[in-house]
């Protein structure tokens, strides 16, 4: 059997990391199993739909790099096909119409809760005969076995029965005769050949109701796999407090495709103690039976541990490109600077984002540099002065601006003045970045640039000769 999974999200909405699992794990299991993954957006909610949300759907699928093999289908242009199976339910008496008006349903309702009962359908139009009420747009709703059970083999919980006489008579098409979700799902399934049915436990429920469907159309149940919810780390429902935010935000925050990828597949499956994982790894090793039961845990300080990961250990390539971005976005152009390999080379052992890579480079670009307070108050001091004279004179008789004469450079200044490297090199990184924390001194003047670096010696000299007046 060649396996077909399909990811099918609706767009009321950005797609969000529980969606993006979701689809992941439907594309590493078709990827395994040399199968394909169809792709559909469930379209049919008209009033909640929006152009906006599919086109960000679109975007978020094309950064992770999760490409499909069929589709993308719309449910909104099938609607046809909808139709063909609703007057085939009907033709084989699999299905009736309902002429109940809603006063009488929200009656029923208001009754059953009431006595404490579960609010259903009592099947009042199920035997009906005889003429229907004239100027009245039934609906039609599934003949739902009376009796008996349904069992979901559930390849993550197991076997999960549903007795028949818990199920009322599920609507299949409105009055205006459009179709609702449970009908377009299964129709899709069946017409897409779906093999595997990998989705959120909170379809569970659904699963009995499509599988009524599946059978009334005599068609073959897909196998399914329902995955845990994902919860914030307090064990409560994920909401964008934790991190329940667009797929695109997290690319908006600096983090890499592959980083987020290895991170939601952990999230909630395993093998073994293994943590992190390229995309090749993932496709050969990932399997529905690894999927956990209990509920996963979203925690983005190990998301970015994981980034992390990726920043130190991605092809420069890679990074570049979804670097780039972020620093025409800072303003930080290569005109004025060094190349983006030699900034991000130097900072990727030191951030976890692709926006720290970012921040950190700025003093590499353009001519200012912003003085940290607490930084200059320690480091730009009358005994600096020497020390940064010195160096300016060193760094304008170099005949080239290469790294181990910087070197050399910094440690004739320290020399000559009795001083250790650290009293030498802690001042110079001040004033040309703006604060104690850079790469080697001699990495951060060559990325700063030799007239950027002497121009920075003299105005954090003037820096000192100020703050010696006004005090």
């Amino acid at each position: 059997m060649s396996i077909v999974t399909r990811f099918p999200p609706s767009p009321t909405g950005y797609l969000h990391i529980g969606g993006a699992r979701t689809a992941l794990y439907n594309w590493l299991y078709a990827r395994r199993f040399g199968g394909k993954m169809v792709f559909r957006i469930e379209d049919t909610d008209r009033e909640r739909s929006t152009e906006a949300a599919v086109a960000a759907i679109f975007e978020s699928m094309r950064w992770l790099g999760l490409d499909w093999d069929d589709g993308p289908y719309f449910q909104t242009q099938r609607y046809d096909r909808y139709a063909v199976a609703i007057r085939q339910l009907l033709d084989a008496d699999r299905a009736y119409h309902c002429y109940c008006s809603r006063e009488r349903l929200e009656e029923l309702r208001a009754t059953q809760m009431a006595n404490k009962e579960k609010p259903r359908y009592d099947g009042l139009c199920r035997h009906r005969s005889g003429q229907p009420p004239a100027g009245v747009l039934p609906v039609v709703r599934l003949r739902t076995p009376q009796d008996g059970a349904v069992v979901v083999n559930d390849r993550v919980h197991g076997d999960v029965v549903f007795n028949n006489e818990e199920l009322d008579d599920l609507i299949i098409a409105r009055s205006d005769g459009t179709p609702t979700y449970h009908l377009t799902v299964v129709v899709d399934d069946i017409d897409m050949g779906i093999t595997h049915v990998i989705r959120g436990d909170d379809h569970l429920n659904n699963t009995p109701r499509q599988i009524h469907i599946l059978e009334a159309l005599d068609a073959t149940r897909p196998v399914y796999a329902h995955v845990p919810m994902i919860n914030g780390p307090d064990g409560k429902k994920l909401s964008k407090r934790h991190g329940a935010v667009s797929v695109t935000q997290y690319r908006d925050e600096g983090i890499l495709p592959d980083a987020l990828l290895n991170y939601l597949a952990r999230l909630g499956w395993s093998h073994g103690d293994q943590e992190l994982f390229s995309r090749d790894e993932l496709i050969e090793k990932f399997d529905i039976d690894g999927i956990n039961k209990a509920a996963a845990s979203f925690a983005y300080d190990k998301l970015l541990w994981v980034n992390q990961h990726y920043i130190q250990t991605s092809p420069m390539p890679t990074l570049v490109e979804a670097t780039r971005p972020a620093f025409q976005f800072a303003g930080l152009d290569e005109a004025s600077g060094p190349k983006l390999e030699d900034a991000i080379e130097a900072q990727r052992t030191r951030a976890r984002t692709v926006l720290e890579i970012v921040d950190k480079s700025r003093p590499y670009y353009g001519w200012e540099v912003t003085l940290d307070a607490a930084s200059a108050a320690k480091q730009l001091t009358p005994a600096a002065v020497p020390v940064l004279e010195a160096l300016a004179v060193e760094f304008e008789a170099l005949p080239e601006w290469e790294q181990a004469a910087l070197h050399g450079a910094v440690e004739k200044v320290a020399g000559a003045l009795g001083l250790k490297m650290g009293q030498v090199a802690q001042p110079l990184r001040v004033a040309v970045t703006g604060s104690t924390a850079s790469p080697s001194i001699d990495v951060t003047l060559m990325l700063v640039g030799r007239e950027r670096a002497v121009a920075r010696l003299a105005h954090a000299l003037a820096f000192i000769e100020n703050s010696t007046k006004e005090a």
